[in-house]
C-alpha cells in the first residue's frame, strides 16, 4: 500500500526491443530477376510451348527481328554504297531505331527492348560522329559483348550458373537445383556457353575493328547475332526441359501433398 504523501505512479509500457528488417535474400532476389526476364522474353518452361515458339518469341517475332537487324544493317548497306559522308549512315540507322520506339509507344505496347536499341544505336553513332571512324559505331557491343561474357563466366565459375539461377526459380528450385549434380553441371555447361558466345564475338570482330574493316565487321555483327541467339535459346530450351519433365514436376508435387487433406 502507497503512502498518503506518495504519488501514484502508473507503471511505464515496456518498450519493445527493436526488430531488425528480415534480411534480403539476394539470391531469391537475383533468380527472380533473371526468371521474370526469361518470361518477358517468352522463355519459361512451365508455358509447355514449343521450342520453335519459345525462340520465336525470344526474339521478338517479326517485330523484333526487324529492330535488331535493320538499324545495323542500313548502316553497313549506306556506309559501304557511301561512306562520306559517315553521319548520313548513321543518321539512317539511328532514324530507323527512333521509328520502332515510336511505333511500340503509340500501340502502347512494351517499348522497353526498342528503346534500349534506340539508347544502344544513338551512343554508338555518337561516338562515331565524334571520332570520324564508321568502325567506332561497333565499339558500345564490344563493351556488352565482354560485361556479359565475364558476368556469365564468372557466376558459372563460383558455382551459382546465372542459368541455373533463372531456370530454378522459373521451376521452383531456387537453391535445390545445386544439390544435384546432373543440373548442377547441366547449367554450368550451359551458362559456359553463353559466355563462350559473347567472347565469340570479341575474338571475330576485334581484329576487323583495328583494322578498320567495317564492311567485315557490320556483317559480322549481323551474322553472329540473331543466327547464333536463336540456337543457343532453343539449346537452353530443351536442357531446362529435359532437367524439369512435366511428368516428374507433377510427380514431385503429388509427394509433397498432404495424404491426410
Amino acid at each position: 500500500m502507497s503512502t498518503p504523501g506518495e504519488a501514484e505512479r502508473s507503471p511505464e509500457p515496456a518498450s519493445e526491443p527493436y526488430a531488425p528488417p528480415p534480411p534480403v535474400d539476394a539470391v531469391q532476389s537475383l533468380g527472380a530477376a533473371l526468371g521474370g526476364a526469361a518470361q518477358r522474353l517468352g522463355i519459361d518452361p512451365n508455358s509447355g510451348a514449343s521450342t520453335g515458339r519459345v525462340v520465336w518469341s525470344a526474339m521478338g517475332g517479326w517485330r523484333g527481328v526487324l529492330e535488331s537487324v535493320l538499324p545495323s544493317a542500313a548502316f553497313l548497306v549506306i556506309y559501304t554504297v557511301r561512306p562520306d559522308p559517315l553521319w548520313l549512315s548513321l543518321v539512317v540507322s539511328v532514324g530507323l531505331a527512333a521509328v520502332f520506339s515510336v511505333i511500340r509507344l503509340l500501340q502502347r505496347s512494351p517499348a522497353a527492348s526498342a528503346i534500349g536499341g534506340l539508347v544502344a544505336v544513338a551512343v554508338a553513332a555518337g561516338l562515331a560522329l565524334w571520332t570520324g571512324r564508321g568502325q567506332d559505331n561497333f565499339v558500345p557491343g564490344f563493351f556488352t559483348n565482354a560485361a556479359y561474357g565475364t558476368v556469365l563466366l564468372i557466376s558459372a565459375l563460383v558455382g551459382w550458373a546465372l542459368i541455373g539461377l533463372a531456370a530454378g526459380f522459373l521451376m521452383g528450385d531456387v537453391r535445390g537445383w545445386r544439390q544435384d549434380v546432373r543440373k548442377r553441371r547441366a547449367f554450368f555447361w550451359l551458362t559456359v556457353a553463353w559466355a563462350a558466345l559473347f567472347f565469340a564475338r570479341l575474338a571475330v570482330q576485334l581484329p576487323l575493328y583495328f583494322a578498320g574493316n567495317v564492311q567485315a565487321l557490320g556483317t559480322l555483327k549481323l551474322v553472329m547475332g540473331l543466327p547464333l541467339f536463336a540456337p543457343m535459346v532453343a539449346l537452353t530450351w530443351l536442357v531446362v526441359r529435359a532437367l524439369y519433365p512435366p511428368e516428374a514436376k507433377a510427380d514431385t508435387a503429388a509427394g509433397t501433398a498432404d495424404p491426410t487433406s
